[in-house]
C-alpha cells in the first residue's frame, strides 16, 4: 500500500514549481523508482507528491551555440546510452547510466532523479562529478546555478531548497572537449546492483604525457568524490603501467570508505586502486590493455 497524502501532476515547469510554493513540503516524483519505494517501506508515508513527468522541456538533450551541453532532468537513462549528443561527446557518461539496473528501471528511471536521490552509489553521481557539471535549480523567485560538487551536502542530502526544481544539467564545453574518459562499475553482480565502488576517470593527453586528469568516486566516501590529491600528483606524468598503478594508489589520500555488507573498508580501498589503475591504463591504450 502506499501512503500518500495528495498528489498534483504538473504539465509545465511553471506549474510544478507553484504546486511546490503552495504545498513547500510536497516531494517531487518523476517515474518514482526511488520515492514510491521509500513510501513503501513506510520512510515517507503520508508525503504530498507533485509529480512532473508530463514536463516535455525536461526530456531534452540539447547542446548550445557554445558547445555546452545540456541535459534535461526528466532524461532517462535508456535515452542517455542511445542519444546521437552523448554519444559523440560524452559515451563515458551513456555508458555508465547504462550499468544502471536492468533495461526496465533505465527505461524509467531519470539522471535527475539520480542526482537528487543524493546516494553516493548513484550511476551517473562520480562521471557527473568528473565533468564538473552545473545544476540549474529553479523556484518561483529565484533560479540558481550549483556545482554539482557543492549539491551534495552528505548521505542522502542534497542542497534543494523547499520550492525548487531542478530544471537543467549542463556540462560546459571546457569540461568535455579534448578528454577521454570511463566509468567503472564495481558491484557484486554483474547487472542489476548498487555498486561496491565506482571510479570515473577523465585525462586529457599530449602524447603519452597527462595534460589533465580528473578522478572520482561513488561509495568510496559519503558522496560521489573527486580525488584532488592524486589529480594534482598525475598532472605531467608519463603513462606507464607504473604511474597508472602510483594515480591510484595516490587516490586512497582523497577516499574514506567504509565497512558494510557489500564490501569491507579494506577491500573498497582495493577496488579504489585497482579500478584507477585499469582505466587510466585502458585510456592510455585507446581503451584496450596493451604492453608499454
Amino acid at each position: 500500500m502506499y501512503d500518500i497524502s495528495t498528489y498534483e501532476e504538473a504539465t509545465t515547469i511553471q506549474e510544478a514549481l507553484q504546486y511546490l510554493k503552495e504545498n513547500p513540503s510536497s516531494k517531487v516524483i518523476a517515474a518514482g523508482s526511488d520515492v514510491l519505494i521509500k513510501i513503501r517501506e513506510g520512510k515517507m508515508a503520508g508525503a504530498s507528491l507533485v509529480s512532473i513527468i508530463k514536463i516535455e522541456e525536461l526530456k531534452k538533450i540539447e547542446k548550445d551555440k557554445d558547445g555546452n551541453i545540456h541535459i534535461g532532468p526528466l532524461v532517462n537513462f535508456t535515452q542517455l546510452e542511445e542519444d546521437p549528443i552523448i554519444r559523440e561527446h560524452l559515451p563515458y557518461l551513456g555508458q555508465g547510466g547504462g550499468t544502471m539496473g536492468g533495461p526496465q528501471l533505465r527505461n524509467i528511471a531519470s539522471i535527475g532523479g539520480n542526482i537528487c536521490n543524493g546516494a553516493t552509489s548513484a550511476d551517473s553521481g562520480s562521471t557527473l562529478v568528473c565533468l564538473n557539471a552545473q545544476l540549474t535549480l529553479t523556484s518561483l523567485d529565484l533560479e540558481r546555478v550549483v556545482p554539482i560538487g557543492e549539491f551534495y551536502t552528505g548521505p542522502g542530502r542534497v542542497d534543494l531548497k523547499a520550492g525548487e526544481l531542478l530544471t537543467d544539467i549542463v556540462i560546459l564545453r571546457q569540461d568535455y572537449e579534448g578528454y577521454v574518459g570511463k566509468y567503472t562499475k564495481f558491484a557484486q553482480r554483474k547487472s542489476m546492483d548498487i555498486a561496491t565502488i565506482g571510479c570515473a576517470v577523465m585525462m586529457k593527453l599530449q602524447g603519452r604525457v597527462i595534460e589533465d586528469f580528473r578522478l572520482a568516486y561513488g561509495v568510496a566516501a559519503p558522496t560521489p568524490v573527486r580525488c584532488p590529491v592524486a589529480e594534482a600528483y598525475a598532472k605531467g606524468l608519463t603513462l606507464t603501467k607504473e604511474n597508472a598503478r602510483a594515480i591510484g594508489e595516490k587516490a586512497l589520500e582523497d577516499v574514506s570508505p567504509r565497512d558494510s555488507w557489500r564490501g569491507s573498508k579494506a577491500y573498497r580501498e582495493q577496488l579504489i586502486k585497482v579500478l584507477a589503475e585499469r582505466a587510466i591504463w585502458e585510456l592510455a591504450n585507446g581503451g584496450g590493455e596493451q604492453d608499454a
